[in-house]
């Protein structure tokens, strides 16, 4: 039966994995500083095959087959996607063509380069 005691509101069990989470850190840090350690991951780590093809070769046939029909299947989506951006480009440039004669007439009022008249200066609205 575990002990459930309570030292300052917190029960025993907590206190011990904090303790242990402490301890289990600080080794951690003691090892990570040590030279022989890290040769030894280093030496493990340049002995790993280091490019995704070379694991793929360590898969079953079957799971080779899949992924390259999923492969086909991004390309596939890439190239759709990059035809669905040229039409929204097209889209755009077409409104930005019947934007520009407002854009130009508005920066006209700005600049005071031209008065608006007086059927261009009426605002309908019960709100002002």
């Amino acid at each position: 039966m575990a002990d459930h005691s309570f030292s300052d509101g917190v029960p025993s069990d907590s206190v011990e994995a904090a303790k242990n989470a402490s301890n289990t850190e600080k080794l951690t840090d003691q090892v990570m500083q040590n030279p022989r350690v890290l040769a030894a991951l280093q030496e493990r780590l340049d002995n790993v095959p280091h490019t995704p093809s070379s694991y793929i070769e360590t898969l079953p046939k079957a799971v080779k087959r899949r992924i390259n029909a999923l492969k086909q299947l991004q390309v596939r989506c890439a190239h759709i996607e990059a035809k669905f951006y040229e039409e929204v480009h097209d889209l755009e440039r077409k409104y930005a063509a019947l934007y520009q004669p407002l854009f130009d007439k508005r920066r006209e009022f700005i600049t005071g380069d031209v008065e608006p008249t007086d059927a261009e200066s009426e605002w309908h609205s019960e709100n002002e």
